[in-house]
């Protein structure tokens, strides 16, 4: 801020500046003019003419000092209040803090006793719960530990007595309208088809036309018939049979091969080892023949199309593989029908369900020269040759419990109706017995069960339990029990119904 001496200050200087210019210009004059007389008075009027000018000026630099002189002063005034205003604030709010800061003190000190004789109170309590669970203990003859273990293993016992009403609840609502439509759908696919079962051991017999045929097979010291087991890989088993010798072997094409070629030889007659080569190329081209044409044939009475001509051939090789006596081709094409059928009926897509139902056993093939599941053997080549990755999963989990497509668990039932149908699988009669034994045991391993039966060829099994030890709720878990344990211990082809039979009979005499 200018202050107001500063001022009067510089209008001093200007007022004499004023004057010495006046003054300047005055002598000039008057040395220019020296000798005129009206010079002289000109002189003197600008000198009396600044000198007045100066005075004006003065005057007027004054009344400005004391204008900015009052403006100071009432600006000084009211910065002097604001800042008494200012003060008063303050110390009102130090006045409120020192008031605020007194009362959380005393709050505190409040807290503190209270906090004391909750402590207390809580000690008391604590004795007091004490001394009665010494004497609820005494009374009931139990301890804590006891008392809360028979508690929570009540409430175990209640809680699965529930979730198993709820389940038998649910699973009767939905197995009511799931049986109806399943039963449908099953139905009608497999009234439209109808196929025929074909069995084969793993052995072929030739038929001679005279025992003098079986040295001749034979040959001088055993070369012909070392050479012509040499080229086929099979075992030629001769032995008393009349007219007849056995062809053995796990491969069933060589076996087929060395069948064809011994046939060839016996009615041709010269059985000699290059005569042996020659009739074995022969028979193997036939039987590569035969094995493409059954392929293709297959594919065409399945309604498959598009299929590698590795896949085809593959396929075709199971025309001479049997498993549990069933033909795994006529097999595989009656599966692919039933996975079509079952497509259609349910919605899905049944292209998709007939190729994965075709190729299901397509790993059966190589299993003698992959090791390894047939399953996943069969979905490895599948997937190398092309295949859709939905007929893909249909083969790799058609024998899984977990299926990612709706046609993939259709290829599995599929397999399962084949397998299961009458006449479509034969066992020895003693496995047989061994393995409906042993779905009984493992029925009757159970407390509550009363009788078992295995039925319909080991399919099913028929338990009957004691109703005065189990009741509808407990009976229904009893059967998944039965199955899990069913699924743990055994192996069995297709699957096992298991079904729990709970009567209740009120006998009453009339005397």
């Amino acid at each position: 801020m200018i202050t107001v001496e500063i001022i009067i200050v510089i209008l001093a200087v200007l007022a004499a500046a004023g004057i010495g210019v006046a003054t300047w210009f005055a002598l000039k004059l008057r040395n220019e003019a020296l000798g005129a007389e009206s010079a002289g008075r000109s002189a003197r009027g600008i000198i009396t003419q600044a000198e007045e000018e100066s005075r004006k000026v003065l005057l007027a630099a004054q009344e400005e000092v004391l204008k900015l002189r009052n403006a100071t002063e009432s600006e000084l005034k009211e910065q002097r209040q604001e800042f008494h205003r200012m003060e008063s604030r303050h110390l009102q709010r130090e006045e409120q803090l020192e008031r605020k800061i007194e009362a959380q003190e005393g709050q505190q000190r409040e807290l503190a006793s209270k906090e004391v004789e909750v402590e207390r109170a809580q000690q008391e309590a604590d004795q007091f719960k004490a001394e009665q669970s010494r004497a609820l203990e005494q009374v009931a003859g139990l301890s804590v530990d006891e008392a809360r273990d028979q508690v929570v293993r009540r409430g175990e016992e209640e809680a699965v007595h529930d979730l198993a009403k709820r389940y038998y609840e649910l699973e009767k609502e939905h197995k009511e309208k799931s049986d109806v439509n399943a039963r449908k759908i099953i139905t009608v696919a497999i009234n439209r088809l109808a196929t025929d079962v074909v069995s084969q051991s793993t052995t072929a017999t030739v038929s001679l036309p005279n025992d003098e045929m079986k040295g001749r097979l034979i040959g001088r010291e055993g070369r012909n018939i070392r050479t012509l087991e040499a080229l086929t890989g099979v075992d030629i088993i001769i032995d008393d049979t009349p007219e007849a010798v056995t062809v053995s072997c796990f491969d069933p094409v060589r076996r087929e091969v060395a069948r064809l070629a011994l046939e060839k030889l016996v009615s041709d007659g010269r059985i000699q080892p290059a005569r042996i080569e020659d009739m074995v190329n022969r028979a193997q081209e036939e039987i590569d023949q035969t094995i493409m044409k059954a392929g293709e044939q297959a594919t065409f009475d399945a309604g498959v199309s598009g299929l590698d001509s590795e896949l085809i051939r593959l396929l075709g090789q199971l025309k001479y593989r049997y498993s549990y006596g069933e033909n795994v081709l006529q097999h595989s094409i009656e599966v692919s029908l039933l996975s079509g059928m079952l497509a259609a009926e349910a919605g899905a897509n049944v292209q998709v369900a007939k190729m994965g139902g075709l190729l299901h056993d397509i790993g059966k093939a190589v299993t003698h020269e992959i090791s390894g599941p047939h399953a996943e053997i069969g979905a490895e080549i599948a997937r190398k040759h092309g295949i859709n990755h939905s007929s893909y999963r249909g083969i790799l989990e058609h024998h899984s419990d977990d299926h990612e497509t709706v046609e993939s668990f259709l290829v599995a039932s599929a397999d399962a109706i084949s397998a299961s149908r009458p006449g479509a699988r034969r066992e020895s009669l003693e496995l047989y017995v061994k393995r409906l034994k042993d779905l009984e045991e493992v029925a009757t391993s159970f407390n509550g069960v009363e009788r078992v039966f295995a039925i319909q060829a080991g399919r099913e099994v028929r338990v009957m339990v004691k109703p005065d030890d189990l009741d509808d709720q407990e009976a229904a878990a009893l059967a998944r029990n039965i199955v899990k344990k069913v699924e743990e211990d055994l192996v069995f082809p297709g699957q096992i119904k298991v079904t729990v039979i709970r009567e209740t009979r009120n006998v009453e005499y009339a005397k």
